[in-house]
C-alpha cells in the first residue's frame, strides 16, 4: 500500500504559547508511529493558514493543531481555493490545542484532562471513522468568503467576553467585572439589524460517489444514432419557484447564527441553522466568527449542509446515530 501523505497546520501560539511543547509530546509520537507520512507546517503569524493553503499540493490527510481560530483559518483557504470541490473532500482530523476547542466536545469523548483529550483526538484520526459536518459561508458585500464552523455571534454577550481577560486581577469576579463596566459604557444595550431569511429544506438524496460503469460501445453508438434520428422534442417552460423569503427588524442585545454541529445529528433529514435572539433590551461594534474578532458589516450567511469530513471517535459515532436505533 502506498503511505498516506498527511499535513499538519500546528498554531504554536496557541494555549499562550504551549501548543507547540503538547503537540510533540503528546500527538506527534502517536502520529509516527503510525506509519503516515507527516509534513508539519507551523504557522508565524494571524491568517497565513488561509495563504498557506492556498498553496497546498495533494494529500491524503488535513490535521488542525490548535484552537476555534485556527480551525476557521484553515477552512477558509481550503474552501477559498479554485479547486475546493475537489480538496474538500480530503478528511480532516482536528487536534484541540487552543483555549476554545468546540469541536472537541462533538468529536471526541468529554474528558478533564488535557492530555487524554489529545491523544483520543491523535488516535481517532487514526481510526478513519468521519463524521460530515455543516459550514456557514459569511460573505460580507466587499471581502473574500469567511467560513466557519460553529457560528457567527453580535452583541453585547461577545463584546463583553472579548475584554474579560482585561481584568485578569480581579480574580474570579473578572467576569462580573467586565460586564459591569461594559454596560456603564454602552447603555442601553440595544443592536438594531434587519434579518431575512429562508426555512428550513428537504434534504436532497444523497448521490453515489461510484461512478456508473461505461455502457458497451454498440449501445452507445445506438445510443446517439436514435438521438440523432428521433424528431427534436418541445422544450416546456418550467415555472421558476420563487423562494419564500422572510424578514424581520429586530433590536436585541445578542444575535447569533449557528449550525448544528455541537448537537450534532447524524439521522436529521432537514437542513438548517439555529438564529438565536435574546430578548430586547446598524451594524456596531464586531462579529464573533468562531471565536476570532470580524468588523460588524451587512452579511450574507448561507448553509454549506455537510460540507466536509471530520475524524471522529467511534464512540462518539455511535451516539449521534442512536436516534435511528431508538
Amino acid at each position: 500500500m502506498q503511505v498516506k501523505k498527511a499535513t499538519v497546520f500546528l498554531n504554536p501560539a496557541a494555549c499562550k504559547g504551549k501548543a507547540r511543547n503538547l503537540f510533540e509530546k503528546n500527538a506527534a509520537p502517536i502520529l509516527h508511529l503510525s506509519g503516515l507520512d507527516i509534513t508539519i507546517v507551523k504557522t508565524d503569524y494571524e491568517g497565513q493558514a488561509k495563504k498557506l493553503l492556498e498553496l497546498m499540493e495533494n494529500t491524503d490527510l488535513i490535521i488542525i493543531a490548535g484552537g476555534d481560530g485556527t480551525v476557521q483559518e484553515v477552512i477558509t483557504g481550503l474552501l477559498r481555493r479554485a479547486d475546493e470541490a475537489t480538496f474538500s473532500k480530503i478528511p480532516i482530523g482536528f487536534i484541540p490545542l487552543g483555549k476554545t476547542s468546540t469541536l472537541s466536545q462533538t468529536l471526541y469523548p468529554g474528558s478533564l484532562n488535557q492530555v487524554q483529550r489529545i491523544a483520543d483526538a491523535s488516535l481517532a484520526i487514526l481510526k478513519g471513522e468521519t463524521v460530515p459536518l455543516d459550514v456557514l459561508q459569511i460573505k460580507g458585500e466587499k471581502e473574500q468568503p469567511v467560513f466557519a464552523v460553529t457560528g457567527l455571534r453580535w452583541g453585547s454577550y461577545r463584546d463583553t467576553g472579548v475584554k474579560v481577560s482585561k481584568y485578569w486581577y480581579l480574580g474570579p469576579l473578572k467576569t462580573k467585572a467586565a460586564h459591569f463596566f461594559n454596560t456603564l459604557k454602552e447603555w442601553p444595550q440595544k443592536h438594531q439589524a434587519s434579518l431575512t431569511y429562508l426555512g428550513p429544506t428537504k434534504r436532497p438524496p444523497e448521490e453515489p460517489e461510484e461512478k456508473p460503469s461505461r455502457p458497451a460501445l454498440y449501445r452507445r453508438i445506438y445510443r446517439r444514432l436514435s438521438l440523432y434520428w428521433a424528431s427534436p422534442q418541445k422544450e416546456i417552460p418550467q415555472e421558476a419557484t420563487l423562494e419564500a423569503w422572510e424578514e424581520m427588524q429586530l433590536s436585541t442585545i445578542e444575535l447569533s447564527i449557528t449550525t448544528q454541529n455541537r448537537q450534532l445529528d447524524l439521522t436529521r433529514t432537514e437542513d438548517f441553522m439555529n438564529i438565536c435572539i435574546e430578548p430586547d433590551t446598524g451594524t456596531e461594534g464586531s462579529f464573533g466568527i468562531d471565536s476570532e474578532e470580524y468588523e460588524a458589516m451587512p452579511v450574507e450567511v448561507k448553509l454549506l449542509p455537510r460540507k466536509l469530513q471530520f475524524f471522529c471517535d467511534p464512540r462518539r459515532r455511535e451516539q449521534m446515530l442512536q436516534p435511528a436505533v431508538q
